[in-house]
């Protein structure tokens, strides 16, 4: 049976989209997201029915397996779902793997809500981990390596995190709140063009670096021009953090 989808994507981050609402279709992950032999994404997304909210998202990566939190995937899924009159046209409410997010129509694209962030591990004077949803190694760089791809697969697969994986992000300030930055995804493993959870991992390394309590920071990736904003409350905990820009439609199709 032909199975409809769409593609999506988020400042070059892209994704397989299926609706299953009715039904879950058994599909060969790995397969479909391969850029020779299937129709080519960084992850495939389920939009399922939920009690909770207008939906579930169900995430894996392009090597098959389950995944946790993703920011441009989370967006584009939101984008779709109001296409398909879920939510109040305006904006949605869905279960991802890291809990409730609500994603919001605005002039840049979509606004996603992401979950507060309590601890950020300083490990030296330029690298430090957090999770946005997804683990992240964030190193500051005052400019990133040409060499970028194989410093991150060192750290990915490095002793401390070979087994659970993590996702790396090398980052260069351009100017007060304005950065550069590049990922390097586990599941993936390799760099890709952007990542939701990464840009927020960034913003929020920086404003720790600089001590910032609130505000908003654009963040440059090779797909494209991503914003996060946020606040910091009394005990030192990230909130109020939102990821915003574009999510667009590619093409649609049926998977055989």
């Amino acid at each position: 049976m032909d199975i409809p989808f769409v593609k999506y994507q988020g400042t070059g981050n892209d994704f397989i989209l299926i609706d299953a609402r009715t039904h879950t279709p058994n599909i060969d992950v790995a397969h479909w997201c391969d850029r020779r032999f299937g129709i080519g994404a960084d992850g495939l997304m389920y939009l399922k029915n939920t009690s909770e909210a207008d939906f579930e998202m169900i995430y894996y990566n392009s090597d098959g397996n389950l995944s946790s939190m993703c920011g441009n995937g989370g967006r584009c899924l939101a984008h779709w779902a109001l296409e398909l009159g879920i939510g109040d046209g305006h904006s949605v409410r869905f279960k991802a793997p890291d809990g409730f997010h609500t994603a919001t129509k605005t002039a840049a694209g979509i606004k996603l809500s992401m979950n507060p962030v309590s601890k950020i591990t300083s490990i030296n004077a330029t690298d430090a981990a957090l999770d946005t949803g997804s683990p992240h190694y964030v190193r500051k760089c005052t400019h990133i390596p040409p060499d970028f791809v194989q410093q991150a697969r060192n750290i990915r697969e490095s002793e401390l995190y070979k087994d659970a994986g993590i996702n790396v992000n090398f980052y260069q300030v351009i100017e007060e709140n304005q950065l550069k930055c590049r990922t390097f995804e586990r599941g993936v493993e390799d760099e890709t063009l952007s990542c939701g959870t990464g840009v927020t991992a960034v913003a929020l390394a920086y404003a720790q670096e600089q001590g910032l309590t609130a505000g908003k920071i654009e963040l440059e990736t090779r797909g494209g021009t991503l914003y996060i904003s946020f606040e910091v409350s009394e005990d030192g905990t990230y909130t109020h953090i939102f990821l915003e820009g574009p999510a667009r439609f590619v093409f649609k199709g049926f998977i055989s």
